[in-house]
């Protein structure tokens, strides 16, 4: 009688476990992605080479950087528009300083204060004028990527100076096989895991995305603690912004126009609540490999592009659906 109670206790463990588990938004996600990859690996001879995969896993990754930021943002109940001027502006800064002669870590952290500085100004005026975020970033949005017109002059930037090898082996190399800019992405999804669930200013993100009021009167310092969330933002979309220009060889200032999209479709897909509370740095990441699945397979069936912001735009329409279904049933 003894085993059979224990059995019982254990199926209903997992009946719970699994039951959880499928109830996760980025439960489903996963399975579409893994779903994508297998079907394009039946459907197509080139989807499963190495050549591919690694293009795949490269691009998905300089997504998923910014998607983990701007799940950070969403989770706290704002949104931040300027990401795709925050990278273009981090790569200028640092092609303008490296064809300049100067080095590549010298370079690189004057790029990444120029983004730094974008989520600074962002979170001082939504915080202390309150000001929304969409008005705010979207300003941002056209105020930085036009800095970077007048730092560039408009015109293409692919020497780097002394550290020009530096540079490109950073963005577009690889270890073991592994790309470089997926190595950053799978090193910032760890520490940010780990910030999200064991430290005080995670703990605020979500509590001022849940109830800034109760966050308030709780004594939590929300305005200070909004303008590290969006500098966190800007700083994830300045270190993208230094990985693609390694990876290009060049720097154009059209880089990273309508990336701010597919990065909020990213962190949507992945569950992050446009109301704010509720996101993970998982679901972040394989928001974004969807997406890059996503665009890989038009490119690989011969579909024109086009056709990518009508994916994506379902995808979003369904995890918000699935969202808001999940929680009239939490209701009942």
């Amino acid at each position: 009688m003894t085993v059979s109670l224990e059995k019982a206790i254990g199926h209903s463990q997992h009946g719970t476990l699994l039951s959880r588990l499928m109830n996760q938004q980025v439960f489903w996600v996963f399975i579409a992605a893994a779903l994508g990859c297998i079907s394009l690996t039946l459907v197509t001879d080139t989807f499963a080479t190495e050549r591919n995969l690694f293009n795949v896993t490269r691009n998905f990754a300089f997504v998923g950087i910014i998607a983990i930021g701007m799940t950070t943002v969403i989770a706290s109940g704002g949104i931040d528009l300027s990401v795709g001027a925050s990278v273009v502006l981090s790569a200028v800064v640092i092609g303008v300083a490296m064809s300049s002669g100067l080095g590549f870590w010298p370079s690189a952290l004057l790029a990444l204060g120029a983004s730094l500085l974008v989520g600074f100004v962002n979170g001082i005026v939504i915080a202390y004028l309150g000001i929304p975020p969409f008005v705010v970033t979207l300003g941002m949005l056209s105020l930085a990527r036009s800095l970077a017109l007048v730092l560039s002059n408009n015109r293409m930037i692919y020497e780097f100076g002394p550290d020009h090898d530096l540079l490109l082996a950073l963005g577009g190399g690889n270890v073991l096989g592994i790309p470089n800019p997926l190595i950053v992405m799978v090193v910032l999804a760890l520490v940010m895991s780990f910030v999200f669930r064991w430290t005080r200013w995670g703990q605020y993100v979500f509590a001022i995305g849940g109830n800034e009021n109760a966050a308030t009167l709780t004594g939590i310092a929300v305005q200070r603690t909004k303008v590290t969330i969006y500098m966190f933002s800007s700083f994830t979309a300045g270190v993208a912004g230094i990985l693609m220009v390694g990876w290009l060889g060049s720097v154009t200032t059209n880089l990273g126009t309508a990336m701010e999209l597919t990065v909020i479709a990213a962190a949507v897909i992945g569950g992050a609540n446009l109301a704010g509370g509720e996101g993970t740095v998982l679901g972040a990441v394989v928001g974004a490999l969807l997406i890059e699945v996503i665009r890989n397979s038009l490119i690989l069936l011969g579909i024109s592009t086009f056709w990518q912001g009508a994916f994506i735009g379902t995808f979003i329409v369904v995890a918000v659906a699935f969202e808001r279904i999940r929680a009239l049933r939490g209701q009942d």
